[in-house]
């Protein structure tokens, strides 16, 4: 074994979802791009929070308040700091990045989009990264807009370039493709974007698990992501923004915290971030994201990427072995996931016969209806792989994919 190999036997030993059977086989998990295993260091924190520290925040004017909010806010200035924000009043908590998506389109959107403007997308965004933009484009008569992928899967920037225009208002893309792995050129796109004076929104949702992201030097104005998908707890993400953006926009919902001041005649809102965040907060959403951050740092992100690469890399070839096996997304620039079929299966009957073999993966349209509608296929299997997999989890994938085309073909 290699020293990364060790590194990562260690890894995985603190995952403890992965000591338990499925249909009488070790479970191997393969759905991290749906969301990761939780190691026990983040399981740990967010109990010791709800056992001893559990609190409201801002306004408790007591012990366990101060203790539950310098750990809130601690959690914001840690994410700050993971992506490289300038300060930590850019960071919003939100229940993941769809709703931070939503919350910059019916803020920002709704306040800056007119009839007749666009907001590009791309054809392989996440629904969640294209039914706001719809929605807040049909209430004020702008046009969503898609550039195209080139057939292995990479975004076709030529076709990008040309769709940007003086009417190009938003752009609005993901920065590594769920279904496909294909990792964009974040700070090119923004570049781009920024010349037509069109605002960018990057949907971050798979890229901050696997590589460093620095919004400052990328330049965008809105970067989204989830703590689920990052080791952390679900219903838990962050939105940042550029601050002098986000000081010239509306509150996105109205409650508690928001607020500076309230008369039955009118309402003052709150400074950023916090006239964003209406009503109790997720507070053990916020430690344990401050957990998992902590847990990915302590391993390195160049550590995760390079073996991450190297189990990509093995999975590509003992997939390709197989006769029948189409793999979905081929540029050399991508995350660890592997979208697949068997030529005359169905991808949800390949799923099952994989479940049944203790594989777990995903197979569907992966809420990317519109890129499934480009690759001309209704779904795909997808396997995405994390820091807990090795190589003998590929190889029981191989030999279920194996018998799956045994039985199907």
């Amino acid at each position: 074994m290699s020293n990364l190999d060790d590194i990562f036997a260690s890894v995985r030993s603190q995952f403890p979802a992965l000591t338990q059977k499925v249909h009488g086989k070790n479970l191997v998990y393969l759905d991290s791009g749906a969301t990761t295993l939780k190691p026990q260091s983040v399981v740990d924190r967010i109990a010791h929070f709800y056992s001893y520290e559990t609190s409201n925040v801002h306004r408790g004017a007591h012990y366990l308040g101060d203790v539950a909010t310098g750990h809130f806010e601690a959690a914001r200035q840690k994410v700050a700091e993971f992506l490289g924000a300038r300060q930590s009043e850019e960071i919003i908590f939100v229940r993941g990045t769809t709703e931070g998506v939503n919350l910059v389109a019916n803020s920002w959107g709704l306040s800056n989009l007119k009839a007749g403007d666009e907001i590009l997308i791309t054809v392989m965004e996440h629904h969640g990264n294209i039914v706001p933009w719809q929605m807040v484009a049909e209430k004020v008569g702008a046009k969503v807009v898609a550039a195209d992928i080139l057939d292995n899967g990479e975004l076709d920037l030529e076709d990008f370039k040309k769709k940007l225009n003086s009417r190009t208002k938003m752009v609005a893309f993901t920065a590594s493709s769920n279904v496909l792995g294909t990792n964009t050129d974040m700070k090119l796109l923004t570049k781009l974007a920024h010349e037509v004076g069109a605002k960018v929104l990057v949907d971050g949702a798979q890229i901050v698990s696997q590589l460093p992201v620095d919004v400052s030097d990328i330049d965008c104005d809105f970067f989204v992501f989830s703590a689920h998908k990052l080791f952390g707890p679900f219903g838990f993400g962050a939105v940042y923004g550029k601050k002098e953006i986000l000081d010239q926009m509306p509150p996105y919902q109205g409650g508690g915290s928001m607020i500076s001041k309230v008369t039955i005649e009118k309402t003052t809102f709150n400074d950023v971030p916090t006239r964003f965040e209406a009503g109790t907060p997720h507070v053990e959403g916020a430690v344990g994201l401050h957990a998992a951050l902590t847990f990915v740092e302590n391993i390195g992100l160049d550590k995760i990427h390079k073996y991450e690469m190297d189990l990509l890399n093995y999975a590509t070839g003992r997939l390709l072995e197989i006769p029948d096996v189409k793999i979905y997304g081929t540029s050399q620039n991508k995350g660890a996931i592997l979208s697949f079929n068997l030529k005359g299966a169905h991808h949800s009957d390949i799923g099952q016969i994989l479940d049944q073999e203790g594989v777990a993966v995903r197979a569907g349209h992966h809420c990317t209806q519109p890129l499934m509608a480009r690759l001309g296929v209704p779904g795909t299997v997808r396997a995405s792989l994390s820091v807990y997999n090795n190589r003998e989890d590929i190889d029981s994938m191989v030999k279920a994919v194996v018998k799956a085309r045994e039985m199907l073909l």
